[in-house]
């Protein structure tokens, strides 16, 4: 991520709007820049960092747009992997030793008889290494030190402008009071990221399909920790991108605004998530579920619909979204909620019952695997059914008990139309 300051001088007021300037990911004088760091970052493998350092340093020289330039250094050395040099001896155990001897100089001094390589090679001798093993280990756990030892992915010079437009739209939301956040489709890994980063949020279902969703921000009243809150949100941020259709209002007062101003971003932005999609399944379970329901009802057979996580269940402080709905091909009003549940760790189990309770769902059927550690009687407060199963569920007993739920939350269902009977064709008029 780009920290602050890399991100501050690009920013730009227009009125009560705040917008970022980025690259365009064709200009040519970028692609240069860019082709040029990723070929000097790949020469520099085996390097510390300070050595990279130097070489970042001298290939800036007296260019004027040099934040830029370490805003793309920034993005190549995050997706990098720095480790500190391989060492005999602990550094802090060197140190500890050397420093105790006290200051040590070239030349004997009055106080100090002894001069820094006799301190040196005594040390040496007394750890049973080399002067020069010592002079590698006493800061080899520095950071200046460690080693460039995988350079990353292989970046092309667009995918790296890419990258850094996209952590710059992370560092504006540093600076965000709140978010309002309006998603229409595709939005499962959303859900996944903003739990999984623990927002604090509000959401509620739009007129036309989707989801308003509000957001604390960093600078919010209620956060207290605003660093590791801002990180958490430039995390969630590129799992917005892997929506079809949403928008983003953010409220942001950045250091030099006088006053809370507007961010905003949508789905027609250019830029790029580089988080990938979930799978379509994810276990097995689901898989052989889903595989089930086509081959033994499957829309010629019956009236349903199978469709996979269409609904979620907006709970006080998180969210619940089932794995599959079946839904009515008459009436698509007409839906009953699968849930899954198998396989699940014991912590991970408890909470998902207490998710079920507190979701209070009449149409969500739960299909339970026997063997977990839970009966009957650990489902009898929630307002869902609840069928058990030994290796896979039964479609049969499913489908039978997803008729009755349905006729008991939404009444009997309407007889479908009758088609008109084909004349034969000694009735049709000569």
């Amino acid at each position: 991520m780009l920290t602050a300051d890399l991100v501050r001088p690009l920013l730009r007021q227009r009125g009560t709007e705040l917008g970022v300037e980025m690259i365009a990911p064709h200009d040519a004088h970028w692609q240069q820049t860019a082709s040029d760091l990723i070929a000097l970052f790949q020469q520099r493998a085996g390097s510390t960092q300070h050595a990279w350092e130097d070489t970042v340093s001298t290939y800036e020289g007296e260019r004027t747009d040099y934040i830029v330039i370490r805003g793309l250094v920034k993005v190549l050395c995050d997706a990098a992997t720095f480790l500190p040099q391989d060492s005999p001896i602990a550094p802090t155990l060197l140190r500890e030793k050397l420093f105790t001897q006290g200051p040590a100089f070239a030349r004997p001094q009055l106080f100090q008889t002894k001069t820094r390589q006799e301190i040196i090679q005594e040390i040496a001798t007394e750890l049973g290494a080399t002067v020069e093993q010592l002079e590698a280990a006493l800061f080899a756990d520095r950071a200046a030190n460690y080693i460039l030892c995988d350079v990353g992915p292989g970046w092309t010079s667009e995918d790296l402008i890419m990258r850094y437009n996209l952590e710059l739209a992370r560092g504006v939301l540093y600076w965000a009071s709140e978010i309002i956040i309006e998603v229409a489709s595709n939005y499962k890994d959303l859900w996944h990221f903003i739990k999984l980063c623990k927002l604090m949020f509000w959401a509620e279902p739009m007129e036309d399909g989707g989801y308003h969703i509000t957001i604390d921000g960093p600078i919010s009243p209620f956060v207290s920790s605003t660093l590791r809150y801002g990180r958490q949100m430039a995390v969630f941020l590129p799992a917005l991108l892997l929506c079809e259709r949403w928008r983003l209002l953010a409220q942001v007062r950045p250091p030099q605004a006088q006053s809370a101003m507007i961010y905003r971003l949508d789905h027609t932005s250019t830029l790029r998530s580089h988080f990938k999609h979930a799978g379509l399944f994810d276990s097995r379970l689901e898989a052989d579920f889903a595989h089930d329901f086509a081959q033994k009802i499957g829309e010629k057979r019956g009236h349903w619909q199978l469709r996979r996580e269409s609904d979620v269940l907006l709970l006080s402080d998180t969210v619940m979204i089932p794995d599959f709905a079946l839904v009515d091909e008459q009436d698509e009003s007409r839906k009953i909620l699968i849930e899954l549940v198998g396989f699940w760790h014991p912590q991970y189990l408890r909470r998902k019952i207490e998710k079920v309770r507190a979701a209070n769902c009449s149409h969500l059927l739960l299909l339970v695997y026997k063997k977990l550690n839970v009966t009957e009687e650990d489902f009898q407060d929630t307002a869902s059914e609840v069928i058990f199963f030994q290796q896979k569920p039964v479609m049969k007993e499913v489908m039978e008990v997803v008729e009755s739920m349905a006729e008991r939350v939404y009444g009997p269902r309407p007889a479908p139309p009758r088609k008109p009977p084909k004349r034969r064709k000694k009735d049709v008029k000569q």
